[in-house]
């Protein structure tokens, strides 16, 4: 789902076609520009310097190698309730103990006195456009590559201090801003890519002009230039751009199954891809011990996605009572969004106004049947072009408790997403525990200034409420005595 800025709604899909607008063309050519090129050489200079040693020393001594937590209220990410008195040791960018005995810190150590404060794990966002999410269509238009990749950067880093430590990112050309990350560069979250996703003609992602369809086979048209989506009608392109994908670094597979909302030709209730090139999806991310995901809204198009052995179906907000317990049935994972409100998105007018007006609908449903059948369900927020909407990605979490307590939220943006994530197996970009605070668990944490388990608004304001924030035991906000 594409939500804009009030101020660029006239970019929207509505009445007309957005993405068929000269505006947005020009801006899909320029981000081709920024994403292939500005993009490669603006940070791969700045790739070789991380890695150059005397840089990487000056990473190193840049912060001290062990940390102490002490007197923190802990929430494991897989308890219901926090423990008091407990103390984490941080060596490196692992957690080496946990204990509530109040032993002394190393001599080397510095010290953080959480004063009581609940420590917990950095949050998890399971659909998210890292590239895209606050970079608005009449900016791309106007702005140089420099300027998108500052605005990128800048939310990259605006995410982690919302508490988000990792998103799993489902659509863009974001491999190379995720290496950024990685090495230091630049601050944000980890990544779990998808690279492009996978959509057929007519599909929700097609976002070509009229005058570029009939599609010439020989040409990628402008929206494939950019990496932000593939088109494939045929069993061997959708294997070649699926393996096009994960040879870049894809840790999962996003595939577009049905149609969208922003989408200005494709109804919710259309079914894209056949059940043969679902299965070639699945069949190549199999090989490569990965899986697919399917953003599919209707029950036909995620009953398809599941007897293709798709793993997860990202929406489902229309999915039936018949289709929720298949779910269950096959352990299918749900990753949905608890749109509850117009203020959830942008005004939209047009066929993408009903189509918001089912989903919201569609939410509290879906929902309800999530908890019936007991599907195994994800937690993400899904925002693009807006950095108005971006600011709000902690209160898409705790709408949650329409249906879940407190303990549930924080379990679902903690543990249970990163359940998730570990099903990229040996493609998983970071070898190693997330979501939990547990010795050998990677140092991705939160000092909350209030309780979430009492209070999970805590989480509206994070600004204000996050007294700490630690990802692969760097501290990137500490307003603690240290």
């Amino acid at each position: 789902m594409i939500r804009l800025g009030g101020k660029y709604q006239h970019l929207a899909h509505g009445l007309g076609c957005g993405c068929s607008a000269p505006e947005v063309q020009q801006a899909s050519r320029r981000l081709e520009d920024f994403t292939r090129r500005g993009l490669l050489a603006g940070i791969g200079a700045a790739l070789f310097t991380a890695s150059h040693p005397s840089f990487a020393l000056a990473q190193a001594s840049a912060q001290p190698q062990r940390i102490l937590l002490r007197q923190a209220k802990l929430f494991d990410g897989k308890s219901a309730t926090a423990r008091s008195g407990t103390q984490v040791l941080i060596e490196g960018n692992m957690i080496a103990s946990i204990d509530t005995t109040n032993s002394p810190p190393p001599d080397d150590a510095t010290v953080i006195d959480c004063g009581d404060r609940v420590l917990m794990p950095g949050l998890i966002d399971m659909h998210w456009h890292t590239l895209f999410a606050a970079v608005p269509v009449q900016l791309a238009t106007t702005g140089d590559p420099g300027f998108i990749f500052t605005a990128s950067t800048a939310e990259a880093e605006r995410t982690l201090l919302r508490g988000f430590t990792t998103v799993r990112d489902l659509g863009g050309p974001v491999f190379t801003f995720k290496q950024a990350i990685d090495n230091g560069t630049i601050p944000g979250p980890r990544i779990y890519p998808s690279g492009a996703f996978i959509t057929t003609t007519g599909g929700h992602g097609d976002l070509r002009m009229l005058s570029e369809i009939p599609r010439n086979p020989a040409q990628l048209s402008v929206v494939e230039e950019s990496g932000g989506a593939m088109i494939a009608d045929s069993v061997g392109e959708v294997q070649l751009r699926v393996r096009e994908q994960l040879m870049q670094g894809a840790s999962q597979i996003k595939v577009v199954g049905g149609g969208g909302v922003s989408s200005p030709r494709s109804p919710l209730d259309m079914t894209t891809f056949s059940l043969e090139d679902l299965r070639a999806a699945v069949n190549v991310a199999q090989d490569w011990n990965t899986y697919v995901t399917v953003h599919a809204y209707a029950p036909r198009t995620i009953q398809r996605a599941i007897a293709a052995g798709a793993a997860c179906i990202e929406h489902a907000h229309l999915m039936d009572d018949e289709t929720a317990r298949m779910m269950a049935d096959k352990g299918i994972w749900l990753s949905i969004q608890p749109f509850l409100s117009v203020e959830d998105s942008v005004p939209l007018t047009g066929p993408s106004a009903e189509r918001l007006h089912q989903v919201i609908a569609g939410s509290l449903v879906a929902y309800e049947l999530a908890r019936k059948y007991n599907i195994k369900t994800a937690w993400g927020s899904d925002m693009l072009f807006s950095p108005e909407m971006t600011a709000r990605q902690g209160t898409m979490l705790t709408h949650l408790s329409r249906w879940y307590t407190n303990d549930e939220i924080l379990r679902t943006a903690t543990s249970t997403n990163a359940e998730l994530l570990a099903l990229s197996g040996p493609r998983n970009p970071y070898q190693g525990k997330i979501g939990v605070l547990e010795a050998g668990a990677f140092a991705d944490m939160l000092v909350v200034d209030g309780n979430p388990l009492e209070n999970i608004n805590l989480l509206n304001d994070p600004e204000k409420n996050l007294a700490v924030i630690m990802k692969d035991g760097r501290v990137y906000k500490n307003t603690l005595s240290a």
